[in-house]
């Protein structure tokens, strides 16, 4: 068992927050997200909380909104906005509002489900500096150009906050369904009965998707980042990023984490002689982005984090993730998920499909940890900032994960890979 979930468990399960739009003219309120998924609440564990803060939203100032810019966009007078509703399962960066639009076209009526991706807004507290809307768009655009992965296609980019009052983009919807978050899969879903073969095709067609979005041509192009870096320089620059988006949550109300920074001196004692070479990398790489139909995937989602760079960067963050919720599972005593996404298992797999060989490993394991734990720690500064909880005792327990980021960067952590 990882010690050092029971008291974070609590935030992690109340931040699946829709911070709504600006356009709202809403004001800041609290409300509890549905209903719990499990079937009989009280497997949820105790003290769980799922209220969170979020901005109430006028829906129908934003269809009509909405609706009036779709008719400029599309050159339709007659299109109309319907069925508009917010997305309980957003994430906890940008806002999703599902819709579809209705056009007759030649005689026929065609309707199109579609979402709206919007930042949120600055009194939000964002978990994020900058939403970079087009650079989204290039990405998603340029891997379902590339036609190995399924991605909804970005149509239209609204990126100067005039019309709903924040930036936006509109994309296709997808069907399916995702591994939960809130609470974590391994908790409570449909994975926890399955046939061990189910399971491994679920394992081996998410790998794929890995595989497959490493393979799109011209990542820093479709980044718009400076050409010829080595990997070297460009695992690099992933670093600086993270440590300037560190920087940038102590300035903007957040504290020092002894773990985090002591994480960030582990990675720069431990730089790995080797890296492969550049590739483009989702990101937030784990199944939780993924929607599916069965087991096999139709959509791949979140492109936030989206950047170049060693294929390793995925291919941690992916374990590490199912890693981390696994060993919530162990400290409060449920069965998990502990055959799935084994970390041996996904790097094997990962290597025989792609054909790539992954270096350094361990390394990578404890950087996602890190890169990691600063999200995490953002979102707890915003549970606390909007009283959904309590300051913890110590800066470090603003970390989800913080036991077993200790544990990483001093060695005692075994991931059997």
């Amino acid at each position: 068992m990882v010690e050092g979930f029971e008291a974070s468990i609590d935030d992690f399960l109340t931040t699946r927050v829709v911070n709504q739009p600006a356009a709202s003219r809403g004001s800041r309120t609290r409300y509890t997200i549905g209903e719990p998924s499990m079937a009989n609440k009280d497997e949820i564990p105790a003290g769980v909380n799922t209220t969170v803060t979020t901005t109430q939203t006028n829906l129908t100032n934003l269809r009509r909104d909405l609706r009036d810019w779709l008719a400029k966009q599309t050159g339709d007078p007659d299109l109309r906005v319907e069925e508009v509703s917010r997305n309980s399962s957003t994430g906890m960066s940008s806002v999703s509002v599902l819709f579809s639009t209705v056009r007759i076209i030649d005689g026929i009526t065609k309707r199109t489900p579609q979402v709206l991706r919007m930042v949120p807004e600055e009194s939000a507290l964002p978990v994020f500096p900058e939403y970079d809307l087009r650079a989204q768009s290039r990405v998603m655009n340029a891997v379902a150009d590339f036609g190995a992965v399924p991605v909804p296609r970005v149509r239209w980019i609204e990126d100067i906050g005039d019309v709903l009052g924040r930036p936006f983009l509109v994309m296709d919807r997808a069907e399916g369904h995702a591994p939960q978050d809130n609470p974590p899969y391994v908790f409570d879903s449909w994975m926890l009965g399955a046939n061990p073969s189910r399971l491994a095709e679920l394992q081996r067609n998410s790998i794929v998707v890995m595989a497959e979005i490493h393979r799109t041509p011209n990542p820093e192009a479709i980044l718009g980042l400076s050409p010829g870096q080595t990997p070297q320089q460009r695992l690099q620059s992933v670093f600086d990023e993270a440590w300037s988006y560190y920087e940038w949550t102590l300035n903007s109300g957040g504290m020092r984490i002894p773990s985090i920074e002591a994480g960030f001196d582990w990675v720069r004692a431990h730089w790995p002689s080797t890296v492969s070479n550049t590739t483009l990398c989702w990101g937030d790489a784990r199944i939780g982005n993924i929607l599916y139909d069965g087991v096999v995937p139709t959509a791949v989602l979140d492109w936030e984090a989206a950047t170049a760079g060693p294929p390793e960067l995925d291919v941690a963050w992916f374990i590490f993730f199912h890693r981390m919720y696994q060993d919530m599972a162990d400290a409060f005593g449920r069965p998990g998920l502990p055959k799935f996404l084994r970390p041996a298992d996904v790097i094997d797999e990962f290597q025989q499909i792609s054909g790539r060989k992954l270096n350094d490993m361990r390394f990578h394991l404890v950087f996602a940890a890190v890169r990691c734990a600063i999200i995490f720690a953002r979102i707890k500064q915003r549970t606390v900032h909007f009283g959904d909880t309590t300051a913890p005792a110590t800066a470090d327990e603003y970390v989800l994960h913080h036991s077993m980021l200790n544990q990483l960067i001093h060695d005692k952590y075994e991931w059997s890979i």
